[in-house]
C-alpha cells in the first residue's frame, strides 16, 4: 500500500472505532490494510484495556428514561466521575440506549447483544467507549413497565436533560376513571416516590431479610440499654412496626400533606385506584 492509501485506511477507521491515530496506524499495518480485521484487532485491544478498567469502581454516571404510549423504561448507566456523566459522548450514548432499553423491554441480555447504529452491538460499543474515555462504564440496572390497561408515570429529579438525570422514578396505577385528579396524583405519586424511597407497596411485599437485618441492628443497639428482656422485646416489636409503615409506600405519609397517608389519599379520590408497580433509581445507590 502506498502512504496515501494507508493514510485514507486510517482516517476510515478512525472514524469507524473512535481510537486515535497511532493505535489506528499500527491496526492497519498489522491487518495489512484489511478495515474488517483492523477493527476486530482494535476490538481485542480494546477489550484488553477495558477489563482493567472494570475494575476500578463506578458510582457516577445518568438515569435514562424512555415514555410511550405503549409504556415506560428506565435505565442506569454508570462512570467513575461526574466530569464523564456530563460528557456529550457518553450522554449520547446514554440516550441510545434508553431507546434500546425500551424496544428490549427491559431485558438486559437483548439489549447488549443489540446493533447500534454503527452496526455494532451495544457491548461492542461499550468497549469502544471505555478505550476511548478511559473510565469504566456499565449499565447497571433496567427495568420496563408496560401499559396493559394501566397508566405509567414518571419523573426525573434535577433533570440535565429530557429524561435524563441523577433520579428517576416509574409508577404505573390502574384506575376505573383516569380523570384528571387521578391523573395528577399519578404525577405527585412519582414524586413521592422519588422523595420517600419506599422499599416496597405494602407491609407484606417488603423483603424479609430486609425486616431481619433491621431487627438485628435494633437488637444490638438494645443490648446496652440496660432494659429488661421484655421491655425491649416491645421496644423492638414496635420499631419494627414503624419501621414497615415508614418504607411501605401506601403507608407512608404523603409529601404534600403528611397528615395524610399514602393511602387516604387514593380514598379520597373516590375512584378505584391501584397501585401496581414502581421503580426508583438513584444514582450510587
Amino acid at each position: 500500500m502506498t502512504q496515501d492509501n494507508v493514510l485514507a485506511k486510517v482516517k476510515e477507521l478512525r472514524k469507524i472505532t473512535g481510537a486515535g491515530f497511532k493505535d489506528c496506524n499500527i491496526a492497519i499495518k498489522e491487518c495489512q490494510g484489511d478495515l474488517e480485521k483492523s477493527i476486530e484487532f482494535l476490538r481485542v485491544k480494546g477489550i484488553s484495556k477495558a477489563s482493567k478498567k472494570m475494575e476500578r469502581t463506578a458510582k457516577e454516571g445518568l438515569i435514562c428514561i424512555y415514555n410511550s404510549e405503549e409504556g415506560k423504561s428506565i435505565i442506569e448507566i454508570n462512570c467513575e466521575t461526574d466530569f464523564v456523566a456530563k460528557n456529550n459522548e457518553f450522554l449520547n450514548f446514554c440516550q441510545n440506549l434508553s431507546k434500546i432499553n425500551f424496544i428490549n423491554k427491559g431485558n438486559l441480555e437483548k439489549i447488549k447483544k443489540t446493533k447500534m447504529v454503527d452496526g455494532f452491538t451495544v457491548d461492542d460499543n461499550l468497549i469502544k467507549l471505555i478505550s476511548k474515555i478511559g473510565e469504566k462504564i456499565k449499565i447497571k440496572r433496567v427495568k420496563y413497565i408496560a401499559n396493559n390497561g394501566q397508566k405509567t408515570f414518571a419523573y426525573t429529579h434535577n433533570a440535565i436533560n429530557d429524561n435524563i438525570g441523577k433520579l428517576g422514578v416509574i409508577v404505573s396505577i390502574k384506575s376505573n376513571d383516569f380523570n384528571d385528579k387521578v391523573l395528577d396524583f399519578g404525577k405527585k405519586l412519582s414524586m413521592h416516590i422519588a422523595a420517600s424511597n419506599p422499599l416496597s407497596l405494602d407491609i407484606n411485599s417488603v423483603d424479609p431479610k430486609i425486616i431481619e437485618k433491621e431487627k438485628e441492628l435494633i437488637k444490638e443497639e438494645l443490648k446496652n440499654s440496660g432494659k429488661p428482656d421484655n421491655i425491649c422485646e416491645k421496644i423492638l416489636i414496635g420499631r419494627i412496626e414503624k419501621f414497615k409503615q415508614e418504607n411501605t409506600l401506601l403507608n407512608q405519609s404523603w409529601v404534600i400533606d403528611p397528615k395524610k397517608q399514602v393511602k387516604d389519599i387514593i380514598n379520597d379520590l373516590n375512584s378505584k385506584i391501584n397501585i401496581i408497580d414502581f421503580v426508583r433509581y438513584k444514582i450510587g445507590e
